[in-house]
This record gives structure tokens, sequence and C-alpha cells, in this order.
């Protein structure tokens, strides 16, 4: 949901302004929060600039002033997202204990998938068309990150640190198992039947990797 309340402002046009005014600022931000939802909710091809307009409480050409189209909100929306996805990732820590390292990965990514639902819809429904507005940013930004820590994961692994195991199988297994739960949210919610859907998630994770990555005693 939008951060800020919603309400219609006066573009601030002053060319001898480098840097965004506050009310810019302010306004990019309801735009990408309305976009948020609309993307969310209705998929690429069923928005419209009206309704994200009208979400952050601005007119058509207030919006068309901040960014060109539909599909550059899309792209920025995406990859700010990817950015923030990426963060846990990089953090991991090639001198740190292996099991450690990736069972925080582990929580990182289920505590961003309960807190971030809509954004893991968006980029889950991006990733089922085939990725046609984002494969530039997979090949160019996480690519090579992910390259870089599947090779850090392999040398824990020839150092006899962590259980054999498959890197990037790893990485998918974990993001897959995580986002399962912002990605289909309604059926974890209808089936454990309470309060907290993700009930029991962290503990289950934590049981199934730790188990998966822990290397045998030598």
């Amino acid at each position: 949901m939008p951060i800020f309340p919603a309400s219609a402002e006066t573009l601030v046009t002053d060319a001898t302004d480098k840097k965004p005014s506050r009310i810019q600022m302010r306004n990019r931000r309801l735009i990408l929060d309305a976009a948020l939802d609309v993307f969310s909710r209705d998929g690429y091809g069923g928005s419209t600039l009206d309704a994200i307009a009208n979400g952050a409480g601005l007119s058509k050409p207030n919006l068309l002033y901040y960014f060109d189209g539909k599909k550059e909100i899309y792209v920025t929306l995406l990859s700010q997202l990817l950015e923030t996805w990426l963060d846990p990732l990089i953090e991991l820590d090639p001198e740190g204990d292996p099991v450690e390292e990736l069972l925080s990965y582990v929580r990182h990514k289920l505590d961003m998938a309960l807190e971030m639902p809509a954004e893991s819809k968006l980029f889950a429904g991006e990733m089922l068309q085939g990725a046609p507005r984002m494969a530039d940013h997979l090949n160019n930004e996480l690519k090579p990150l992910f390259d870089r820590k599947c090779q850090i994961i392999q040398d824990w692994i020839d150092a006899g640190r962590l259980a054999p195991v498959d890197p990037p199988h790893l990485i998918f297994s974990i993001w897959s198992s995580t986002q399962h739960y912002a990605d289909f949210g309604a059926q974890v919610a209808a089936l454990l039947d309470a309060k907290d859907p993700a009930q029991g998630a962290h503990a289950h994770l934590e049981q199934m990797f730790r188990r998966l990555l822990q290397p045998a005693p030598v």
C-alpha cells in the first residue's frame, strides 16, 4: 500500500533544479506504490496508466511528467525490487560459518516474502511470462552475482565445511520454498486454517535446510 497519503500535487517544473524536489520525490514514490498495487493485481497487460494515476491521486498528465509510460514504471519497480531482494544474497559472507550463513539467507528470504507479498507476486508474474521486460537485468545484474555466490558455496563444499549439494539448485530451492508463502499465500492460509499463514514456516525451513547442509562429522 502507498506509504504516503494519496493526493493531487502541483507539478514542480523549475528547469534550474537539478536535484528532484521533495514533491517530485514524493510523487514518484506515490506512483510506484500505486503501480505495485495495480500490476500485482491486474498483471502488466491488464494494467493501465489511468488506474495507476488514480491510485496515486495524480492526473495522468502529472504521471507522465515523471515516467514516459507504463513500461518505464514497471521496469523501474522491478529493478528496485530486484536490488532489494539481492541484498541478503550479497551479504553472504565467504568467511562466515557456511551453514549459518545460508540459514540466515533462508530467514531473510522468508521474511521478505511475508512482508512483501505483492512485490513477490509481481516478480513471479514477470518470470512466468518469460521475463520479456527484465531479461537484461537478469543477465547483467543477477547472473554475475549468482555465479559468484555459487562459487562460494562450492568452495565451502570442497573444503568439507558444507554437505555436498548442487549450488545453483540449492539457491533455487531457497527461493522457491520461501517465496511460496507469498506467491501462494491464499492457498497457504486456506490449508493451514491459522491466523498466521506462515506459522511454523521459519522452524520448518531451518530444520530442513540445516539437515541438508550440515556436513557429516569427521
